[in-house]
């Protein structure tokens, strides 16, 4: 492939027109503005732009347009070496109809892909991996609060100003399929727009935000991978996530469809937030979307956050987080024939009332439910002075508890109805602090043990108690009308089997998620003067070159996964390991490629 450097001049514009894509392949120039259909010449171009977003290297503008890159390769910032010196966008796309863009790559611009203003746009077989992304402070040992990301507002397009692989603003109608984003810092983030489809995306191992909604409604995501969109974990050491996300929604967005995706190993799997409107004047929020059939566990904070809102989410995988679901301030919502497990808490509602939980499957959780009211309100919460924020009103109805710690944690909550509920090899079945229940509100449950039920007063004759804890638990899901049929295109993002899982998978450098296709060493621990190192990398061998510091190797040679441990020598001021690695293709954090077979090599340092 033929390669050209060229650098923006603001100002410069070439216009392209009258031109049939079926006649001839155009060679790119910057400043080129295309209004008609074209076949663009599949070369790598090498264009630097201007450092402003209101000057793109290329433009797209009018009515029933396609344009076929052919596998063309845009690249920026040519004379920059880190992501976060990227600038200038690549290609913007504005006022106009029916708009189609395919078969390309950009790399190394601050916003690859701007679309405004755009009735029925569609971007379909894109690569824009390898854009923007923040250089991040924190380190395995101690977080940095400068990493902290903040998505509240958007008013004035404040979110570019972390980059994005495609921004979307005053879109409707859009398609956006079997786009490739890794590498960078945020993926399709949108602004205004109402009624697309997203699906069939590819969009991991992101430093922030997979896909990302605001003021946007009616639209449906689905199908797209979604993975290890994430930043704020140390495993072991800190959890916070640092407003990283799979899939933001967030300021009066509503009516969405979210479906059948993966969005596993994030800060948040699904991050929905009522918006600032909401909080100052108590009306909006991001409501009555449908969260369905998703997987959206190992997330370092939340596998769900839906908070100040009113919501459906059914039947997801919810595991292995901090909280299964978080929905503070929450209200007419239903959690329904979710499995949720190994979380630090099941569900957890602050301040909600008239939510519905039914028939999730609590497994292995330290807490299953937590339901609770503040003593009080702090003083210049304005929201929680206009409104009712009671925690009250709740059904749970027909779940099933197993081997959680305690499955129902409920203090300072009113009018509740626990009925029809299978619980299990619980330490204690019910934490209540200033809440009483009457006769009415704990019935027809099933309790498999008879331990843990201290301070439940007539508990035995409103329910079932069966002292055989062998006996199985039936769990069946409730019958729920299908919210919406998977797309009949729709890709399988299921993770493979032969991806590691868990959140101590979730490893995390000064350039963001490690994505498993580059030889990497990582400290894991230290006992005294022995150090433990886990190693990943692609399918091959890999062996101790050299180093300093440590001595007492062990083993010095292997396959991959691998753990090893060395002594740090006494006295020793610098550690170091140096290794070589011979297998499969190689592709490193920035996108470059070493062919199967080559001698890759790499290194631990402290």
């Amino acid at each position: 492939m033929k390669q050209f450097i060229y650098f923006f001049f603001p100002g410069l514009l070439f216009l392209l027109h009258s031109c049939s894509p079926a006649s001839r392949s155009l060679e790119l120039k910057p400043g080129m503005l295309i209004t008609e259909s074209v076949l663009i010449e599949p070369m790598e171009y090498a264009f630097n732009a201007s450092e402003s977003l209101d000057e793109p290297v290329l433009t797209i503008r009018g009515n029933d347009i396609t344009v076929d890159f052919q596998g063309a390769i845009l690249k920026g910032s040519n004379d920059r070496q880190w992501p976060d010196e990227f600038y200038g966008l690549a290609i913007r796309v504005a006022d106009g109809s029916n708009i189609t863009i395919k078969n390309l790559s950009v790399h190394g611009y601050k916003v690859a892909i701007m679309a405004e203003n755009i009735d029925s746009f569609k971007l379909i077989d894109a690569d824009l991996s390898y854009n923007y992304r923040q250089q991040l402070q924190s380190t395995r040992e101690k977080e940095d609060l400068a990493d902290w990301m903040s998505y509240h507002n958007n008013e004035q397009d404040e979110w570019l100003r972390y980059g994005a692989a495609i921004y979307m603003k005053y879109c409707d109608h859009a398609v956006l399929n079997n786009l490739r984003v890794t590498g960078g810092q945020n993926g399709i983030m949108m602004t205004h727009c109402n009624e697309g489809l997203f699906y069939n995306n590819t969009i991991h191992f992101n430093s922030g935000i997979g896909i990302g909604l605001y003021h946007s409604s009616r639209n449906r995501l689905m199908h797209n991978r979604l993975d290890w969109n994430v930043r704020g974990y140390s495993h072991g050491i800190y959890s916070r996530g640092q407003d990283s996300a799979g899939i933001l929604c967030y300021e009066q967005s509503d009516d969405n469809i979210f479906a059948y995706n993966s969005a596993t190993h994030s800060g948040d799997g699904f991050f929905l937030w009522g918006g600032q409107t909401y909080i100052q004047t108590g009306e909006g929020g991001c409501n009555n979307n449908i969260v369905y059939k998703n997987d959206f566990s190992y997330a370092v904070a939340n596998a769900v956050e839906a908070t100040f809102s009113k919501n459906q989410v059914i039947a997801n995988q919810l595991n292995g987080s901090t909280y299964g679901i978080w929905a503070g301030y929450s209200y007419g919502s239903t959690f329904a024939n979710n499995e949720i497990q190994n979380n630090t808490y099941g569900i957890a509602i602050e301040q909600g009332h008239e939510n519905d939980i039914f028939n999730n499957h609590f497994v292995d959780n330290e807490v299953g439910i937590r339901l609770w009211e503040r003593l009080e309100q702090p003083a210049d919460f304005v929201f929680a002075q206009n409104k009712d924020v009671s925690s009250r009103t709740y059904q749970i109805e027909g779940n099933t508890f197993e081997r959680n710690e305690v499955p129902l944690q409920i203090n300072r909550s009113e009018n509740l109805r626990i009925e029809n509920n299978h619980f299990s090899s619980f330490r204690n079945l019910l934490a209540s602090e200033d809440t009483d229940f009457d006769d009415g509100q704990l019935i027809n449950n099933t309790v498999y043990q008879t331990i843990g039920l201290s301070g439940l007063a007539g508990f035995l004759e409103l329910n079932s108690l069966i002292s055989d804890p062998e006996q199985s638990i039936p769990f069946k899901l409730m019958e729920f009308p299908n919210p919406t049929e998977p797309l009949p295109d729709g890709m399988d993002v299921s993770l493979p089997d032969s991806q590691l899982k868990g959140r101590a998978y979730i490893l995390i450098n000064e350039w963001g998620p490690y994505d498993f296709r580059y030889p990497s060493c990582r400290l894991r621990g230290v006992d005294e003067d022995r150090y433990t190192f886990l190693l990943l990398g692609p399918v091959g061998n890999w062996r101790v070159v050299g180093g300093q510091g440590f001595e007492d190797i062990n083993p010095k040679t292997g396959t991959f996964p691998a753990t090893i441990t060395a002594k740090r020598l006494e006295g020793a001021q610098d550690q170091a390991l140096e290794f070589e690695f011979i297998g499969n293709e190689v592709i490193n954090q920035f996108g470059k490629r070493y062919g199967k077979g080559t001698v890759v090599p790499f290194s631990f340092r402290e």
